[in-house]
């Protein structure tokens, strides 16, 4: 696929976040237990992402021993860890309805393991800060 064809697909794709009914009349109506579930699965990472960003403003807030541009840093990139988890929530939910929709397989994504190398490279980042008493 070409670059415009992507980027056409993208743009779509984005499209389908904010038009449910498109989704909705696109193959049959699937088990509405799987349905929900993924739901529950869209809202699970909604939660995710509340609790990245709650932890960028923490950090902001309550560092205050360390340097300005550590703790910007770190809330920053708590705060996009948490963007893009918003993000690829509502992305996945589309994307797996709309499978579940045609027959097709659920969509793979290398996103979770790359929040998680995120969260653990960020968490052992806190660690120091907290070992080497660098929090004040």
């Amino acid at each position: 696929m070409s670059d415009i064809g992507r980027l056409r697909a993208a743009r779509e794709s984005v499209l389908l976040w904010f038009a449910p009914a498109k989704v909705q009349n696109e193959g049959t109506t699937p088990d509405y237990r799987f349905s929900l579930a993924n739901e529950r699965t869209f809202l699970a990472w909604i939660r995710t992402a509340l609790a990245l960003i709650g932890g960028g403003f923490a950090v902001d807030q309550f560092l205050t021993d360390l340097s300005h541009w550590a703790r910007a840093a770190l809330a920053l990139a708590l705060l996009a860890a948490g963007v893009a988890c918003t993000l690829r929530a509502v992305n996945h939910w589309v994307r797996c309805e709309r499978a579940m929709r045609l027959g097709t397989n659920l969509p793979v994504s290398r996103f979770p393991a790359v929040l998680a190398v995120v969260v653990a490279v960020l968490s052992i980042v806190m660690v120091a800060v907290v070992l080497f008493g660098w929090a004040g």
